[in-house]
């Protein structure tokens, strides 16, 4: 009986495990100045890795999603877990050889895609296992994607490249092998809750409520197509800032004192890093219990409002302390956006159709990832001088717009029309005979 009793904790850590793993992809912009430096690369060139990467982790959860009630969250979470470890050998492989696509290959396409089919299944896991308290169970397995990068920042990668005397090549293969000692043996541990529990029985309760709409009138309905661009402007602002986040407080820092050496404007960057980190994991805590009391919507217009006003006031802040303190704001509303989703779509479109729903939303995250880095790693190539106030600049267009949208929200269950085989023949462009 104690051990049934304890399992739902087991996966509540082994979940978590996993996403501190795979959170640590928010450590980018620690190895993107050395990149830089060492290798000749542009910031452009840079940031499309981290862009592949983040686009190929939102397309694969989407698939991820839709798969999962047929392999089942084990199953996903290993090949996850493989293509995740086997990114960074192939990146450092690429390293090795100076090639720009083979590094895009690795750790942009492979182990974004690991990232992708991983992520979405410890969260549609832990929901099932904790139905009545979805918000805080979610809450704190997103909250290890955002510290993440605090482990890499400052624990593995300083580790292994004061080990490695600064080789970029052995530091990116031994954290391919860390990686996969890590991720393997917690996705084997994963599983769903047994026949019997609390979590199927509510499930049964749900599913005799549900109206049988299909998953694909939910991905076609305005209510999904209004939560996707929230999440979309929300994910955007937010990862334009994570970035290039230690490369920016590295330009302020200059601005308010030219005599720092490179050296310990790098210290400063990784320092940010791992503190913002830590706002974007508690956020993920935060915001999914503030969202279990005053209502999901009414979340995401207090997120989108006040970042509003931040990227205001960073657009011409040059204290490097506030702008760090501005910079950790952005990353706990950013988090906080990622614990809210996951239960804002089990209330709105049903556990039911929670993980292909979920999934689908996850694209948000794949089109942010692909423009948001893209365009400030131009304006840092192209606008030196001017690139912080430019972001932030477009990064508060994206938040009003986003917030506009917020106004559309509802957390009300969806009431679609069940598909008749007339309407879904018509879908597919079949004529009556």
């Amino acid at each position: 009986m104690g051990n049934i009793q304890r399992r739902p904790l087991v996966m509540v850590a082994l979940c978590l495990v996993l996403h501190i793993c795979f959170g640590t992809v928010y450590a980018w912009s620690f190895f993107q100045s050395l990149l830089v430096r060492q290798l000749g690369w542009s910031y452009t060139d840079s940031a499309w890795a981290f862009s592949v990467a983040i686009f190929s982790l939102g397309v694969s959860a989407a698939w991820a999603g839709a798969m999962l009630p047929r392999y089942g969250p084990r199953r996903l979470a290993v090949i996850g877990g493989m293509m995740f470890a086997s990114g960074y050998l192939i990146a450092s492989l690429a390293l090795r050889l100076d090639s720009l696509a083979l590094f895009y290959l690795g750790y942009g396409a492979i182990g974004g895609a690991g990232i992708g089919l991983g992520y979405v299944t410890p969260v549609a896991t832990v929901a099932k296992w904790f139905p009545h308290r979805r918000g805080l169970a979610t809450g704190i397995v997103v909250m290890g994607f955002g510290v993440g990068a605090l482990v890499l920042s400052k624990g593995l990668a300083p580790a292994l490249l004061a080990f490695w005397d600064g080789d970029l090549t052995a530091t990116f293969l031994w954290l391919g092998i860390v990686f996969g000692c890590m991720v393997i043996p917690a996705a084997l541990g994963l599983s769903d809750p047994p026949d019997g529990s609390a979590a199927p029985r509510l499930a049964e309760a749900r599913l005799a409520e549900d109206d049988g709409a299909s998953v694909l009138a939910c991905i076609k309905s305005p209510a999904f197509i209004v939560t996707w661009i929230v999440f979309f402007f929300n994910i955007a602002a937010g990862i334009s800032v994570i970035s290039f986040q230690s490369s920016l407080l590295q330009d302020v820092w200059s601005f308010a004192d030219p005599t720092v050496e490179p050296e310990t404007l790098a210290a400063y960057g990784a320092m940010l890093i791992a503190v913002s980190s830590m706002f974007n994991g508690g956020g993920r805590l935060l915001w999914g219990v503030v969202a279990d009391r005053v209502g999901r919507a009414r979340v995401f217009r207090i997120l989108l409002a006040s970042q509003m006003v931040v990227f205001g006031v960073l657009m011409t802040e040059r204290n490097p302390i506030v702008f760090s303190a501005l910079v950790c704001y952005v990353l706990l509303c950013f988090g906080g956006g990622f614990a809210v989703m996951p239960s804002f779509i089990s209330d709105v479109f049903g556990t039911k159709r929670m993980s292909f729903v979920y999934g689908a939303i996850l694209t948000a995250w794949a089109a942010a990832g692909l423009i948001s880095p893209l365009y400030v790693g131009y304006l840092k190539d192209v606008y030196p001088d001017r690139a912080v106030m430019y972001c932030f600049l477009i990064g508060i267009l994206m938040l009003g717009l986003g917030w506009v949208f917020t106004y559309l929200l509802n957390d009300d269950p969806v009431r679609l029309k069940r598909p008749t085989l007339a309407s879904t023949l018509r879908e597919l462009g079949i004529s009556k005979v």
